[in-house]
Parts: C-alpha cells; sequence; structure tokens
C-alpha cells in the first residue's frame, strides 16, 4: 500500500464523538503536499488514524453552505 502525507492545516471543530474516543471533525487538509481541502471524517484521539471520509473543494463547501442555509 502506497504511503501518504497529510497534515491538518486548521481545524473548525468538532461534529461528533464516538463512545470509544474517535471523533468526527471538519478541518482543512492537504493531502500528499498539495492544496489544502475542506475534509469531514473520523480521526483517532491521536489524529495518527482515520476513517473513511468526503474531502470539499471551496466551490463545493459554497455549494454545500448555501444547500444547508435551506434546511
Amino acid at each position: 500500500m502506497a504511503e501518504f502525507k497529510f497534515e491538518i492545516t486548521q481545524s473548525f471543530g468538532l461534529i461528533s464523538e464516538s463512545s470509544k474516543g474517535w471523533t468526527k471533525e471538519l478541518n482543512l487538509v492537504s493531502w500528499n503536499e498539495r492544496e489544502p481541502k475542506y475534509d469531514i471524517r473520523e480521526w483517532s484521539p491521536d489524529h495518527q488514524k482515520m476513517g473513511k471520509g468526503v474531502t470539499l473543494s471551496d466551490i463545493e463547501m459554497k455549494k454545500l453552505k448555501e444547500l444547508l442555509e435551506d434546511v
């Protein structure tokens, strides 16, 4: 399995926390030294392991925000 790098460049906040201490968060994450993207996923308490998530570009995040304003 290929190794990859990631860096959480900005944390916006915690969405939820599981009974095992994993947290679902909204962050800006740089994957493999690329431009950071908005990222929603679960993280282990030490942020060394992660679950599946979704990454969004600036444009996609703006569209999501517009959609949520109508909810």
